[in-house]
């Protein structure tokens, strides 16, 4: 395992930080085929994405998981930013950084994501044909979350409220020496919705997996690039790679694997269904997520022969 920093190539002057996780035996004058993990909304490296990281690693692979920009331990101001369109680019340049590497070869890349990470991975993976399989767990498309809801009970057209908030959040942070927050998660236990939600405040505000650079908020700003963005936008024609969809039986947002399924191009698109499981199950419950490596790390393996 290496702790890196690389110069993201999108413009923004942002250096990335990433952890690489290599396989037992690994010989750096050899090529291995290489997985980028994306973590999801409010998330860093060190969580779910970094478990999946190590586990997809004790199968022969190389993988690495990384901080978004504005985010962990990547740097770019304000902090806590989440443009959908900059995270998906982020997996562009962490693919980047890869071909560097004189042990990753090029023509063996795959990527990967947990929740919303899993939707910007599927985004990649439909403008970047260096992504040669997509692996996706818990996914959510976030602009359909933040549009549709949880469990895709709302119109698009009633999340206009939304928009008009983000735009007032933009006029309030250009007037103010703040930034207006948003959780991604509920904040506290009073907070969450239900069962499953409560999950998600467990998971990053105790220690179940609480992490000092994961706060759990956004700001109110993006939400007007969220409301609007689709991860799956035209996957009807451009998303041609091997898919793998990891979802939980019991999980609200599994309606989200299934649209994405429904929708890629391609001809080699498989959903498992993981029973039992909610969507914060597969972040960490250890029984759920070994199921889901055991379906993702042969998927890559051989995807990426």
């Amino acid at each position: 395992m290496s702790n890196v920093t690389f110069k993201n190539l999108n413009g923004q002057g942002i250096t990335m930080a990433a952890v690489v996780h290599f396989p037992a035996g690994f010989d750096a004058s050899k090529k291995y085929p290489a997985v980028v993990v994306s973590h999801p909304g409010g998330g860093v490296k060190e969580q779910t994405a970094g478990l999946y990281a190590g586990k997809l690693a004790e199968n022969g692979l190389i993988a690495i998981a990384f901080d978004r920009s504005y985010q962990g331990e990547s740097t770019g101001e304000p902090r806590q930013l989440e443009n959908p369109y900059v995270s998906t680019e982020d997996v562009s340049a962490v693919i980047d950084y890869l071909t560097t590497l004189p042990y990753v070869d090029q023509d063996k890349i795959g990527a990967m994501g947990i929740c919303a990470g899993a939707g910007y991975s599927a985004n990649a993976a439909i403008n970047d044909r260096r992504i040669k399989a997509l692996g996706m767990v818990s996914a959510v498309n976030i602009g359909q979350m933040f549009r549709n809801g949880w469990e895709n009970m709302v119109k698009d057209a009633d999340a206009l409220p939304y928009l008009e908030a983000g735009s007032a959040a933009r006029t309030a942070d250009a007037n103010k020496n703040s930034m207006v927050t948003i959780p991604l998660a509920p904040l506290t236990e009073e907070d969450a919705p239900n069962a499953e939600l409560r999950g998600a405040w467990e998971y990053y505000h105790t220690p179940r997996c609480e992490h000092p650079n994961a706060p759990g908020f956004t700001l109110a700003r993006n939400l007007t690039q969220i409301i609007t963005y689709d991860a799956y936008n035209k996957a009807e024609a451009f998303l041609t790679q091997p898919i793998l969809a990891v979802a939980g039986s019991k999980a609200g947002s599994k309606w989200m694997s299934d649209d994405l399924i429904a929708r890629a191009a391609s001809k080699d698109k498989t959903l498992h269904v993981v029973e039992g499981s909610d969507h914060m199950d597969l972040y960490d419950v250890p029984q759920y997520v070994d199921e889901a490596v055991s379906k993702l790390a042969p998927f890559f393996q051989a995807k990426l022969k």
